[in-house]
C-alpha cells in the first residue's frame, strides 16, 4: 500500500491540480506513512514527497532542502536519488540556478549507485534545463547528450520534456511553421506519456509563435479557456498575465486591464518566484507597455532587474521569450525614460543573438528604433531610421510581422484615428491604442469616414459602397443579390460541420478560427436582409439613407467605446452624421 501509495505522486511535483484529486492523494500518503515503519526506506520515500509537494504549492524549498540533508545521511541512494529530483523542482526560480545546477549534478552522480537509467535521464534532463534557463553556451550540448541517452531506449516523461526544448529551439531560429509541426507531435508525447502539461505547453508554444507572427490577438478566447482551468500549476500566472497581452493587442481593453489587475494584485512582489515567473513577467510588462500603466511597468522594472541578464524561459525549457533585458528596456520605455530603454534594448539585442533568438533580437531592435526616434532631439534620428529599417527587413524575412509602435503625440498634435480591416474584423488606432471591432455595417461606413478626415460624403454614397457612384444615380438594387445569398448559406453549414470536426478532435484554434467566419457570414447576411429574408434595398431617397448610416454609425462607435472608453469618446466628438457625414479630428491639447 505505501509503495502504491508513493507512486500516486507521479515523476513530478504537483501532477495532480484539482483539489479534490489532490486532497485524495494526500490523504492517502499521509495513511500509508501513518502504518508502515518510520525508519524504512518508504517512510523516508514518502515524507521527502509530502515535503515537495507541500513546497511547491508555497512557493518554498526550505524544507524540501532541510529533509535532502538528512537523507544524504541514511545512505539510501534511492531515496537520495528521488529526493534531489523533488527538491530540483522546487528550485526553479530565477534565483536558484547555481542550487539547481547542483542538485543535477548530483542526481546523476547518483545514478550510479541506484543502477536505476530513469535517475541517469532525469538528471541530464534537469541539467540540460538548467543550462537554458542560466542562458549557458553549452545547453544545446547537453540537450544532444540527453538525445544520445534516450536513444538507447524511450522514456515518455523525459522524452516529452527534451521535445518541448527542441520546439523551443525551432523557435528561437524563427523557424515558426516547422516549430507549430513539432508542437503538435510533442503534445501528443505527453498525452501518450500521461503528462498534465501536455495541453499547456502545447498552448505555451502556440502562443510564442503567435506572438512573434504578429497573431496573438487571435487567442484571447483559448487563453481565456487556459486561464481558468484547474490543469495548470497552482503557482502559474502566466496564462492570466499573456490574456492580457492578448487582449490589449486584439483591442480588448476592458478584458486586458482586468487581467492585467488580476495579475498585479495587492503587490506584484507577491507572485511566486516559480518556473512561470519570469515568463508572467514578461507579459505583465507588454501589457503594461500596451496599456500605458506606468506605476505596473515602474513595479516590474525593479522586480526584473536582479535578473537582467537571464533569459526569460518557461518552465523545463519549453518556450523562451528573449533576453530580461528586453523587458527592462519596454519597461524603461513605458515610464519615459527614453536613455535606460535605450541601453537595455542594445544589451538585449546581443544576449538575444546570443541566444540564438532571432525573432526577439529583431522585436528588441524594432523597439530600439522607436526608443531612439523619441529621443532624436539628441541626435539618434539617423540611427532610429538605420535599425527600424534593419528590424523590417530582418522580420520580412522570418515572416514576422512587427507590432504597430506609437510615439507620444506632441504638444498641439492632431490626434487622426486610423481605420483597417484585420481579417473579419476592424481595428481602429488612436495615439497607440487599438480597438479591434467585429464586423458590421456601421463600421464600413465609419473606415471610409476615417480614411477621408475632414472630406464630407453624402449618407446616400455610403449606404451603397463609400460614394463610389453618384448619389443622384441611385436606383434601387440588393445590397446582396440571390447568388451570393445562397453561397453564404451554403458556406454556412460547411462551416458548422467543420466547428464540429474541429471540437471532436479537440482542435481548438481551428475552431476558433471557423466560429469567427462563421459569426462573420451570418452578420453579413443579416445586415443584408430584411423581414422573412427578403433582400434589403436602398430606394434612392436621401433621407431613408440617412437614417439608415446615422444608426449604423452610432452603433459603431457605441461598440468602440464598450471596448475603449477613450477611442469611442474621440470618434463621438468627431464624427459627424446627416445627409452629409464626415471626420473631423480636432487639435489635442492633452499631449502624451
Amino acid at each position: 500500500m505505501a509503495r502504491a501509495a508513493l507512486g500516486l505522486g507521479g515523476v513530478w511535483v504537483h501532477e495532480h491540480r484539482a483539489a479534490a484529486e489532490a486532497g485524495v492523494v494526500r490523504a492517502r500518503q499521509l495513511h500509508a506513512l501513518s502504518v508502515i515503519d518510520p525508519r524504512s526506506s518508504l517512510a523516508l520515500r514518502l515524507r521527502v514527497r509530502l515535503c515537495a509537494e507541500d513546497d511547491y504549492r508555497s512557493g518554498r524549498h526550505d524544507r524540501i532542502l532541510e529533509i535532502l540533508a538528512q537523507v544524504r545521511g541514511t545512505g539510501d541512494p534511492v531515496a537520495l536519488a528521488e529526493a534531489l529530483s523533488l527538491a530540483h523542482h522546487c528550485v526553479l526560480g530565477p534565483a536558484e540556478g547555481a542550487i539547481r545546477l547542483e542538485l543535477a549534478e548530483e542526481l546523476i552522480s547518483q545514478a550510479a549507485h541506484t543502477a536505476r537509467r530513469g535517475d541517469l535521464l532525469m538528471g541530464l534532463m534537469w541539467r540540460t534545463a538548467d543550462l537554458f534557463m542560466a542562458a549557458d553556451p553549452h545547453a544545446e550540448r547537453s540537450l544532444t547528450e540527453l538525445r544520445s541517452v534516450l536513444a538507447g531506449g524511450e522514456h515518455l516523461a523525459v522524452g516529452f520534456v527534451a521535445g518541448a526544448m527542441e520546439v523551443m529551439l525551432s523557435i528561437r531560429a524563427g523557424r515558426f511553421a516547422q516549430a507549430e509541426s513539432m508542437a503538435a507531435t510533442c503534445a501528443e508525447r505527453g498525452d501518450l506519456a500521461g503528462d498534465v502539461d501536455a495541453l499547456g505547453w502545447y498552448c505555451e508554444h502556440l502562443g510564442t509563435i503567435r506572438w512573434y507572427q504578429g497573431r496573438i490577438g487571435e487567442l484571447v478566447e483559448v487563453i481565456s479557456d487556459l486561464a481558468h482551468s484547474p490543469i495548470h500549476s497552482a503557482v502559474d500566472s502566466t496564462y492570466l498575465a499573456a490574456l492580457a497581452v492578448a487582449a490589449a493587442t486584439a483591442g480588448e481593453y476592458r478584458l486586458a486591464v482586468h487581467m492585467l489587475a488580476r495579475v498585479l494584485g495587492r503587490d506584484l512582489s507577491d507572485l511566486p518566484h516559480s518556473s512561470s515567473w519570469l515568463p508572467t513577467m514578461y507579459c505583465v510588462v507588454e501589457a503594461a507597455y500596451l496599456l500605458h500603466d506606468t506605476e505596473a511597468a515602474a513595479r516590474a522594472y525593479t522586480l526584473l532587474s536582479p535578473f537582467a541578464d537571464l533569459p526569460v524561459i518557461s518552465s523545463l525549457g519549453v518556450t523562451c521569450l528573449g533576453s530580461v533585458h528586453h523587458s527592462l528596456a519596454t519597461s524603461a520605455l513605458t515610464v519615459g525614460d527614453v536613455d535606460r530603454a535605450v541601453d537595455h534594448f542594445r544589451k538585449a539585442i546581443r544576449a538575444n543573438q546570443a541566444l540564438g533568438h532571432w525573432p526577439a533580437a529583431i522585436l528588441s531592435r524594432w523597439r530600439l528604433g522607436h526608443a531612439l526616434a523619441r529621443g532624436h532631439g539628441s541626435g539618434h534620428g539617423g540611427e532610429a531610421r538605420r535599425e527600424l529599417a534593419r528590424a523590417e527587413q530582418e522580420a520580412l524575412s522570418l515572416g514576422m510581422e512587427l507590432p504597430s509602435e506609437k510615439d507620444p503625440p506632441a504638444e498641439d498634435a492632431v490626434a487622426i484615428c486610423t481605420c483597417r480591416r484585420r481579417g473579419r474584423a476592424w481595428q481602429i488606432e488612436l495615439q497607440g491604442r487599438a480597438v479591434v471591432v467585429e464586423n458590421r455595417i456601421g463600421m464600413r461606413h465609419l473606415a471610409t469616414l476615417i480614411a477621408n478626415p475632414g472630406r464630407e460624403i453624402p449618407a446616400a454614397d455610403l449606404a451603397v459602397g463609400a460614394g463610389a457612384v453618384p448619389h443622384d444615380s441611385f436606383s434601387s438594387q440588393p445590397i446582396i443579390d440571390s447568388v451570393a445569398k445562397r453561397t453564404f448559406t451554403d458556406r454556412l453549414a460547411q462551416l458548422q460541420e467543420d466547428i464540429d470536426d474541429s471540437e471532436s478532435m479537440n482542435d481548438l484554434e481551428r475552431a476558433t478560427s471557423l466560429r469567427r467566419e462563421r459569426d462573420w457570414l451570418i452578420d453579413e447576411l443579416t445586415t443584408a436582409t430584411g423581414l422573412k429574408g427578403r433582400m434589403r434595398e436602398f430606394t434612392g431617397s436621401d433621407e431613408r439613407a440617412r437614417v439608415a448610416v446615422s444608426k449604423a454609425v452610432k452603433r459603431a462607435i457605441s461598440r468602440i467605446t464598450e471596448i475603449d472608453p477613450v477611442v469611442g469618446a474621440h470618434l463621438d466628438e468627431t464624427v459627424e452624421t446627416g445627409h452629409r457625414c464626415c471626420y473631423r479630428p480636432r487639435l489635442d491639447r492633452r499631449g502624451a
